[in-house]
């Protein structure tokens, strides 16, 4: 039911975003600013669900995957409530849409990981005057799926998933995996890891982990491509959340919803806390809600806490970030850019997360990031 539930949003979403030959809003001040435009900023109306619309025409914009599910009901929403725009996401992936955006095509990029700071800097020749900026958006728990017969509850600990993700350790019944599953009968079964064959967020964020909170057994650093030796792989999250279910043995990361919708049994953390952490979204929240703003100014990147003991809190999360300009954006697309970024960061706009697999933001970060729409210029 979920997952017709989820297909039948997206449907409905995708075919809202058929073009018809609107005008195209662009990110941030150019050169071929003609200054013909159609006044987007001209007048503003109260919609339905406490949307506020302002501007008009068409708004791209492209970057994360992981993101999808919930921009797809996001741009439903907003433009059932708000008809003189048009939101187009493409979910292109991270890295794919940071370019675009820094190629002056789009409104705004959505990204799984913060901006580099090469990319900051060349953000500064597509946004006059201004830089892009990171807003934490969307949070979500990468599950860790495994396919293990006979054993319905798996615990695992950082320092045991790095092991395994390197090949270090090799059987299900390890020693090492056996100490932390007292009560599981693990068969003498061959570990079958998968992990990622094309660049992405998700692996990224996953290595932090991994590195941040198993330093001593995983010795690459975090990247979006996939640098351990050994194991098997698969493309995205729909590919290696396949190979988990059809292959006994198997164990690799990917969205909780990917999880959800193919019945995957996932991993419980021992972090520490007073009992193993399941991945949900809830969990997800009460790790996140310990990250830290490290970016300056209107920047609001986070370093999240790998290391967390707290009851409850699931710390392989993903945090997608929309960037944007902080100022010199263009005069034609800056209101529509900020009457859609404020609705998704309001109460109603996180309010839709949970029932999507995702991790609404702590109010506190929430409450930040629409302090920092507000003030976009």
């Amino acid at each position: 039911m979920k997952l017709q539930h989820k297909n039948r949003l997206r449907t409905v979403a995708l075919g809202a975003l058929a073009v018809s030959g609107a005008l195209v809003l662009t990110a941030c001040g150019s050169d071929d600013n003609s200054g013909g435009g159609n006044g987007g900023g001209s007048g503003s109306t109260k919609a339905a669900g406490n949307i506020k619309c302002e501007g008009k025409g068409q708004l791209l914009a492209s970057g994360s995957s992981a993101q999808k599910n919930a921009m797809d009901l996001w741009v439903k929403n907003f433009m059932a409530a708000c008809k003189g725009i048009q939101i187009n996401y493409k979910p292109t992936g991270s890295g794919a849409g940071i370019q675009e955006f820094l190629q002056g095509k789009t409104a705004f990029a959505g990204s799984d990981s913060a901006l580099k700071p090469e990319e900051v800097a060349k953000s500064k020749e597509v946004v006059k005057g201004g830089q892009g900026i990171n807003l934490p958006m969307v949070g979500g728990p990468i599950a860790i799926g495994y396919n293990v017969p006979g054993v319905d509850n798996l615990v695992l600990d950082a320092d045991t998933l790095a092991k395994i993700f390197d090949g270090k350790i090799e059987k299900w019944n390890d020693e090492a995996i056996a100490k932390l599953n007292k009560d599981a009968k693990l068969p003498d079964l061959k570990i079958q890891p998968f992990h990622r064959s094309d660049e992405s967020g998700t692996t990224d964020n996953f290595t932090k982990y991994l590195k941040g909170a198993a330093d001593k057994s995983w010795p690459y650093e975090p990247a979006k491509a996939w640098k351990a030796k050994g194991g098997q792989s698969a493309d995205g999250s729909a590919g290696v959340s396949s190979q988990v279910k059809q292959t006994s043995g198997a164990i690799s990361y990917f969205e909780l919803s990917y999880a959800t919708a193919n019945s995957i049994k996932t991993v419980k953390l021992d972090t520490g806390a007073s009992a193993p952490v399941e991945a949900t979204s809830d969990n997800a929240s009460k790790a996140i809600a310990e990250a830290k703003i490290v970016g300056t100014g209107k920047d609001l990147a986070l370093k999240l806490n790998y290391t967390t003991k707290a009851d409850g809190a699931y710390p392989i999360t993903l945090v997608t970030y929309e960037v944007v300009g902080d100022q010199g954006n263009k005069a034609d697309t800056l209101p529509a850019t900020k009457s859609f970024l404020t609705y998704i960061a309001s109460q109603d706009g996180q309010a839709v997360l949970k029932d999507l697999g995702y991790a609404p933001l702590p109010a506190e970060i929430a409450a930040k990031v629409r302090e920092t729409v507000a003030g976009l210029s």
